[in-house]
């Protein structure tokens, strides 16, 4: 089925490629079984293997080459994107990551104000987009990547590596959480572990708890004495709550459709970067404090 929403899904011809491979890895072990109503006829000779085994071998064949040529474009790919990501100098890189539909498309046009593909559906993006946004008069490189859930096909993890790597090679990852959704802490905690899988689990983290404006709790019967469930605090009680837990300076709830709380995550963002960016341009610091305030004296996010 995952498979299935990620081929409906793929626009570009790189996402398409990575799909189709990643069908044929699946389809591969599992022809056998397809062909099991033919694997009882025998040959002409009175020999056990007949055509239903040469079907099985021939349809065998053809996959492995097919396999073999998409690995191929692959590979192709991989370099250019990878020579992409290495003329992008030693510009800092954000990703948004997080579990899929929880609003990473809609919160990077409101960052990098492009049109980026944004929909209320599993899987709307599947293909790496980075643009340059300057906050201040600090630029660095944000990224929007592929949707994670649970128990993520291994074949997709293998035929995504290039979209991967933006987030492998990321200086900080904004990871993106719906508070809105019911299970939203086992999303996290999902996304957490396949940051793990696949060597971004180290990396610093801005937790953004996103859609607060379609936060509602589960009703609490003020008589009743037993202790309220997580889904049933307030919008408040969750923030005090998730926010000493994680941390306050790394966590945020925000509402990137209505853009509530968004100039305070560009705030954040913007020491956290600087931080890292001067790590590597140390003898900038000055500039960049003062880009900030005059921006800040511009008076609106708009114009950073």
């Amino acid at each position: 089925m995952i498979l299935d929403i990620f081929a409906r899904r793929a626009r570009t011809s790189h996402a398409k490629t990575q799909v189709e491979l990643a069908q044929y890895q699946y389809m591969l072990p599992r022809l056998t079984k397809l062909w099991t109503h033919l694997e009882r006829q025998r040959g002409g000779t009175g020999t056990r293997g007949g055509a239903g085994e040469k079907e099985i071998e021939t349809d065998r064949r053809l996959v492995r080459d097919r396999i073999a040529l998409l690995k191929g474009q692959l590979k192709d790919i991989d370099r250019q994107m990878a020579t992409q990501r290495g003329n992008r100098g030693k510009m800092v890189r954000v990703a948004l990551v997080g579990y899929t539909n929880v609003g990473k498309s809609t919160l990077m046009n409101v960052l990098s104000k492009s049109d980026v593909f944004a929909e209320n559906k599993l899987f709307a993006t599947l293909d790496t987009t980075v643009r340059k946004v300057v906050l201040g008069n600090l630029p660095f490189l944000l990224s929007d990547t592929v949707g994670f859930i649970r128990k993520l096909p291994t074949q997709l993890i293998e035929s995504f590596k290039s979209t991967l790597d933006e987030t492998r090679e990321a200086d900080l990852l904004l990871h993106i959480v719906d508070i809105s959704h019911h299970n939203f802490e086992e999303q996290f905690n999902t996304v957490k572990s396949t940051l793990a899988e696949i060597g971004a689990g180290g990396k610093p983290v801005i937790v953004v708890f996103n859609k607060i404006d379609a936060y509602t709790p589960a009703a609490h019967d003020p008589h009743d004495l037993a202790p309220k469930r997580p889904d049933q605090f307030t919008l408040a009680e969750m923030q005090e709550t998730w926010m000493s837990r994680m941390n306050d300076q790394d966590c945020i709830f925000i509402s990137a459709l209505q853009k509530d709380n968004v100039d305070a995550l560009r705030k954040l963002m913007y020491e956290r970067v600087k931080s890292i960016h001067l790590t590597r341009y140390p003898y900038e610091k000055d500039l960049l404090y003062q880009g900030w305030m005059e921006a800040e004296e511009g008076g609106t996010s708009d114009q950073q």
